[in-house]
């Protein structure tokens, strides 16, 4: 077995709330009022629809507002992963990630852990180089019940609201979050930072057409189904939990590159990561990465280190 690889959940497909397009020689993303599902193939016009994303649209051409989901751990946090992350721009290599009390941080010294202040007291992040991310993985029909699709998002509305209903139903349903009928649904709201225009955020709730009290019941019945079956939950979390701690980083340098295309476009001068024509990094925030770490461990070495620029979140 590789050490340092992070096992991650099998993906399938995407779930995005906007695309990227190519403006003026830029890659930038523009947003959407509707789901798009996706898979993981990629042509000239962008990543190719994946053919549920036509099986849940009511009729061709409707706008997809609502997806029944189910969850594949009962965990609220192996479901959802949300961090304050920071890329190297041009490789997509995480360079920081942390949880607003430490991080793991990429130095001339190795991978160290040391303190995370979050990016408002964080003298690194306070140009806006680092950012919350969240990964939410989530079932869609009952064709690969292991296999998922991802939806990723740097938007503070949604993962503050899927962290919060996450934990709520997981209470409500005595743990049972695999088993819960529910749908992913987009919300709009206006506030004064978005200039009174709508923005998106996504939701977690209990399927169209069902009450709690059903909700419920259908989770018991299915755990207890599952049970029977010989299906053992407890130990597939325990194997999500084992597999996202052996590496020290979530996410490999050809999906941290495509995290940076969608979330970091002010990044990207032609479309592609590593030819782009700037660095855009902050005067000497490379040597302050290192030098901060030194502080820690005594070194005073430093590392090249080109970091992701701020962009504006998504929702």
């Amino acid at each position: 077995m590789l050490k340092g690889l992070a096992l991650t959940p099998p993906v399938i497909g995407r779930i995005a709330i906007g695309k990227v397009v190519e403006k003026s020689g830029k890659l930038l993303p523009e947003k959407d009022d509707e789901f798009t599902v996706t898979s993981q193939v990629q042509n000239k016009d962008g990543w190719v629809n994946h053919p549920v994303d036509e099986s849940l649209r009511k009729t061709p051409g409707s706008k997809l507002r609502n997806i029944p989901v189910r969850l594949l751990f009962d965990d609220p946090d192996l479901n959802l992963r949300a961090n304050y992350s920071m890329f190297d721009r041009r490789t997509g290599r995480p360079l920081c990630v942390g949880n607003g009390e430490t991080c793991r941080r990429c130095t001339a010294a190795g991978i160290q852990t040391l303190p995370c202040p979050a990016p408002e007291a964080c003298d690194l992040a306070g140009a806006g180089y680092c950012k919350p991310y969240g990964r939410l993985n989530v079932r869609i029909g009952d064709d690969d019940e292991l296999g998922s699709f991802v939806f990723r998002t740097t938007g503070f509305n949604s993962i503050r609201t899927l962290s919060t209903r996450l934990r709520y139903f997981h209470a409500v349903s005595g743990g049972l979050l695999s088993t819960l009928p529910l749908e992913l649904r987009l919300r709009g709201k206006s506030t004064t930072q978005s200039h009174r225009a709508a923005i998106y955020y996504v939701d977690l709730t209990v399927r169209t057409g069902m009450t709690m009290t059903e909700a419920l019941a259908s989770a018991m019945w299915d755990s207890e189904a599952r049970k029977t079956s010989g299906f053992d939950q407890a130990a597939l979390d325990g194997a999500a939990r084992q597999g996202f701690a052996d590496g020290a980083f979530e996410e490999s340098e050809e999906e941290g590159a495509a995290v940076v295309e969608e979330f970091y476009p002010d990044e990207f001068d032609n479309g592609s990561p590593g030819k782009t024509a700037s660095t855009g990094t902050k005067p000497g925030l490379a040597d302050k990465l290192n030098q901060k770490a030194a502080q820690f461990n005594g070194s005073a070495a430093s590392v090249p280190v080109t970091l992701a620029a701020r962009s504006e979140d998504r929702d």
